[in-house]
């Protein structure tokens, strides 16, 4: 069952055998985690955020149409994440403001850590559509093509909001440094 692909799963899936979710699960949780910790910077709601694209899979499973798997399945994590951003702006938390658990650093890697904070400050500065892009398409390596099936747009659009994204997050980084 392990060599059938993603959108054959999720056809069984949504046909009742519940038992091949725990196959794309061991395929994608890790790429949801690390995709939604980027956007929120936060293990722990990242972790809960990670749970919910997947039972939200499991429950939602007959909406799926047999097209690309990846791009339904970020689809939920980008709807579930823009849902807790919502709750946590109207509860007038910034998520720049919020603070960060580190662990305790050897002085070789602080020069690093800084660069990455500097880096994490500027990506939190654009606006939540563009930090998402940067994401997907930089630290997730989702196609241009993947990522204007996630957002229902084209890929010209995709490249040209990404290439913007990329310059505004630079000018974002080198007014931190």
């Amino acid at each position: 069952m392990k060599n059938l692909s993603d959108e054959e799963l999720m056809i069984l899936v949504s046909n009742g055998n519940l038992d091949m979710m725990s196959i794309l699960f061991e395929r994608y949780h890790i790429r949801i985690f690390n995709f939604i910790v980027k956007m929120t910077r936060d293990k722990e709601v990242s972790q809960d955020i990670t749970q919910e694209v997947f039972y939200k899979a499991i429950k939602y499973r007959t909406s799926y149409k047999n097209g690309k798997f990846s791009s339904w399945i970020y689809t939920i994590a980008r709807n579930i994440f823009s849902d807790h951003y919502q709750r946590q702006k109207s509860s007038a938390q910034r998520l720049d403001d919020i603070t960060y658990k580190t662990e305790s650093q050897t002085e070789d890697n602080i020069d690093k850590i800084e660069t990455n904070e500097q880096l994490h400050k500027a990506l939190n500065q654009l606006s939540k559509s563009d930090r998402e892009l940067v994401v997907m398409s930089r630290y997730q390596g989702i196609k241009y093509q993947e990522i204007a099936e996630i957002t229902n747009s084209t890929t010209g659009a995709v490249k040209t909001k990404v290439h913007r994204a990329i310059h505004k997050l630079k000018d974002h980084y080198l007014q931190n440094i």
